[in-house]
């Protein structure tokens, strides 16, 4: 480790690490009426989870002596409350320059029937085109062109509610450099053959994940000699890029799954149809599918208490008192809480 952090490190001080979180999302299922990164957690200082992830900005800024560009992509849907309470709330310490806010894509949702949906005003509706859009709208958004000005090489690209990812982490990055990969991945292992989350595989020889809605339960449960789940290596969206690998990403389509959700929308006699269950799909890019055009990429396996504090559920698993427990147990075993 010391070897893989000691190249990390050099690496940092030398401004080639900037942090991308992906941010476009409500907090909906949390009961909560903004976007999820707004979301008071109930920690006893009642950080939102914006701060929590600053945070680990402000760590990095006070221990390498460098500032790291954040780049937050945001959504149509909640691009001006993210910038609002960004600076209502004084970037919360940050250096407000090294911040910066750029919107996902949008694709248009379908009913059951296969026709396109208008939304309440008798537009097209449409939804988030998934974490995988992240590429497109770097490039179309000159954010790739913008690190490219200021010499970044390593872009750490994570989602925003998980409150215990490690942005910055100089053992991921001396990883990729000393195997000389363009990307790298941090993974868990599975709770359970159960567990909602996607695995790194490997398909025609490239890396590559899948996801845990197009698991077979077969796949899920197959076990090696030592018992262990042969597909068990959680992907927790925590992957750290190269430049050159997010240019020639950006430059192709990836390809889109489709999502059964619940969605209102004007009906051909102009009424708004609501549903208390899933009636229309969405269709989402997914993040992993970028990997299969990679020769190769490192899996760094960390610690689940350590580095996975997802924030989903109103209630019971990947819930607010979940990911709280974890993060208050996580800094407290460091005496920093």
């Amino acid at each position: 480790m010391n070897l893989y952090s000691s190249k990390g490190i050099e690496a940092i001080k030398e401004n080639k690490l900037a942090v991308v979180t992906m941010a476009g999302g409500q907090g909906t299922r949390l009961g909560h009426n903004g976007p999820k990164g707004t979301f008071d957690l109930g920690l006893p200082n009642h950080k939102s989870i914006f701060e929590i992830l600053c945070d680990t900005l402000i760590l990095a800024k006070n221990t390498y002596g460098v500032t790291i560009p954040w780049y937050l992509m945001t959504s149509n849907e909640n691009n001006l409350a993210t910038v609002n309470f960004f600076e209502e709330n004084n970037y919360f310490g940050y250096p407000k320059e090294a911040i910066h806010f750029f919107k996902q894509g949008e694709l248009p949702m379908v009913g059951e029937n296969g026709k396109i949906l208008l939304n309440e005003n008798g537009l097209i509706k449409l939804a988030a085109n998934g974490h995988g859009g992240i590429f497109e709208s770097m490039f179309k958004n000159h954010v790739l062109e913008d690190m490219k000005s200021i010499g970044i090489e390593w872009i750490f690209i994570g989602g925003v509610d998980n409150v215990l990812a490690k942005m910055v982490d100089p053992v991921l990055m001396g990883l990729c450099i000393s195997n000389s990969t363009l990307a790298g991945g941090k993974s868990i292992v599975k709770a359970g053959p159960k567990e909602k989350v996607g695995v790194f595989c490997k398909r025609n020889g490239k890396p590559s994940v899948v996801e845990y809605t197009e698991i077979s339960e077969e796949m899920a449960n197959a076990t090696d000699k030592n018992g262990e789940l042969v597909f068990g290596e959680s992907h927790i969206i925590c992957n750290l890029f190269n430049i050159k690998a997010l240019e020639a990403i950006s430059k192709n389509s990836l390809p889109y799954h489709s999502a059964f959700k619940k969605a209102s929308y004007m009906n051909e006699e102009k009424q708004i149809v609501t549903s208390d269950v899933p009636n229309a799909y969405k269709f989402e890019a997914f993040i992993f599918d970028a990997f299969s055009t990679l020769d190769d990429m490192s899996i760094l396996r960390v610690k689940r208490e350590d580095e996975f504090a997802p924030v989903k559920n109103a209630t019971g698993v990947d819930s607010p008192e979940t990911a709280r427990n974890l993060y208050l147990n996580y800094w407290n075993n460091l005496n920093i809480i």
